[in-house]
Order: structure tokens, then sequence, then C-alpha cells
């Protein structure tokens, strides 16, 4: 079985185990797991993937939750979470509207396990709560030339047992220009956030704009994602840490696949 299956998590804490990616599995001090844009591919050419064989055999991790962030295919991917469905049947899938329809289009998972979300609602994940909050804001930022984006970008905000985490989703590239984006993340005191970033790729902030988007939510740690899978679009975590202040916020980078417990 998967790691996160027999970690006891202490009260007051909280397990997070990144698999690459986005992918994130989180577990709290009363059993409940959540998984995160779960992304486990089976084909995976060498010419594409960085690692030919998927993080997690979805069988090996009976999961309560699966939170989607947006209808892109590495953030809300049928197959993993068909066969995540397979292992717990009773997993419901919470997540954007064109995710969910994706869900019921291309999964077994039935309506009455699933969750549409909007930014600025809350829900209930057994023992968490989540916050939905905006990662694009839907009429893209005209004055930088950045059009809407194609489907609903949420990041989310994950509390239990009096942690809080703030999952990033894929931001706009400006995401720390954007009062109303930044005090939605804010108003919750995150304590660590997972956050997407890129050196030059350019639709998500670069590594100036993902520290400035970290100091202006008031984040206590920061951990990288979105790497370690695609060969085109990996990065250096540690060139990204590097541009943190010795002030704050800490950067915390997690090896591919491992697990941390927070706080620690």
């Amino acid at each position: 079985m998967h790691p996160l299956v027999d970690l006891e998590v202490p009260a007051g804490a909280v397990a997070v185990h990144w698999f690459e990616q986005s992918t994130f599995g989180v577990k709290d001090s009363h059993g409940t797991v959540v998984q995160i844009d779960p992304y486990f591919p089976h084909d995976r050419p060498a010419d594409r993937f960085i690692h030919t064989e998927p993080p997690l055999d979805e069988s090996q991790l009976p999961t309560d939750y699966v939170l989607l962030t947006h209808n892109h295919g590495d953030h809300t991917w049928p197959e993993s979470i068909n066969r995540i469905h397979q292992t717990s049947p009773e997993v419901r899938c919470v997540g954007p509207e064109e995710s969910i329809a994706q869900v019921l289009a291309d999964t077994d998972v039935d309506a009455d396990h699933t969750t549409t979300i909007r930014a600025g609602e809350l829900s209930s994940l057994g023992s968490l709560t989540v916050n939905a909050v905006y990662a694009k804001p839907p009429n893209g930022h005209p004055a930088a030339d950045i059009a809407p984006p194609d489907v609903t970008h949420l990041g989310y905000v994950l509390k239990t047992d009096g942690v809080t985490l703030y999952f990033s989703g894929d931001p706009i590239n400006t995401f720390a220009d954007h009062d109303e984006l930044v005090n939605a993340v804010a108003a919750h005191s995150p304590d660590i956030g997972f956050l997407t970033n890129h050196p030059t790729e350019g639709e998500f902030p670069f590594y100036d704009g993902c520290v400035k988007m970290a100091q202006r939510i008031g984040l206590k740690h920061a951990v990288p994602s979105h790497r370690s899978c695609f060969v085109t679009r990996d990065y250096d975590p540690n060139e990204w840490a590097a541009q943190f202040p010795a002030d704050g916020p800490q950067p915390l980078i997690i090896p591919r696949n491992s697990h941390v417990i927070y706080p620690n």
C-alpha cells in the first residue's frame, strides 16, 4: 500500500505527498485522504515524460475526495479518476463545472458523487474544509495582453486541525498584481502554499512573480509545483528557491513522490 495509508498524522498537523506535476495527496490526523489533480497516465513515452513509470498505482491509495482545479489534461485526467473510483467507489469529486462535466462524461463516477464548486464557495471534505478561489480571473488581464482562460481556473485553500494549505492550481502570470486574487487567498491566512510557476514559459508566474505572490499572500512556507513530469516543462527548484529573501517566506522543496508532515 502507499505510505500515506499507514501514516499516523499527529493532531495539529497534516501530511502532504507530492507525486509530480501538480498532483498531491493530503491526509489529516482524522485519516481523511484527498487527492488533488491526480494525473497518473500509464502511457508515458520517454520523449515526453521525465519518468516512464507513474508515481502511483491508484489501487494502493484509498481516497475519500478528489479535488480538481481546472479541466486541462494534466489536472483533470479521467483515466486516473476512474482507477481511483474503482478502488474507492464512494470517492467524491469536487471541482469547477468543466471538470465535473468531464468526470461525468468519461468516468464511472455518478452525479451523486460529484460536487461543482465555484470561486468564493466553501465545501466540506469530511474533516477538512475547502474554500475555492480564482487562479485566473475569468476576464484574463487585458492590460497585460492576457486573454480570458479557456476554462475556469480555481485554486483551493484547505483547512484542517489548525493548519491552512493553499494550492494555487495554474495561476495567471500576473497573479500578484491582482488585489482581488491575492486578497481572496490572504483572507484565509494560509500557512503554506504549493505554487505553480516557471522561469520562462509565461502562462504562470515567473520566479520573481511567484515570490511576490507568496509574499503578498503572507505565506510562511512556499513549495514549487508543476514540475518533474514533462521533459519540456521542467525547471530547477533550487533556482526558484534562491529567489526568496532571507526574511521569507521560506522555500520548501519536496522531492518527487515523497511527503512532508506540516508543520514539522
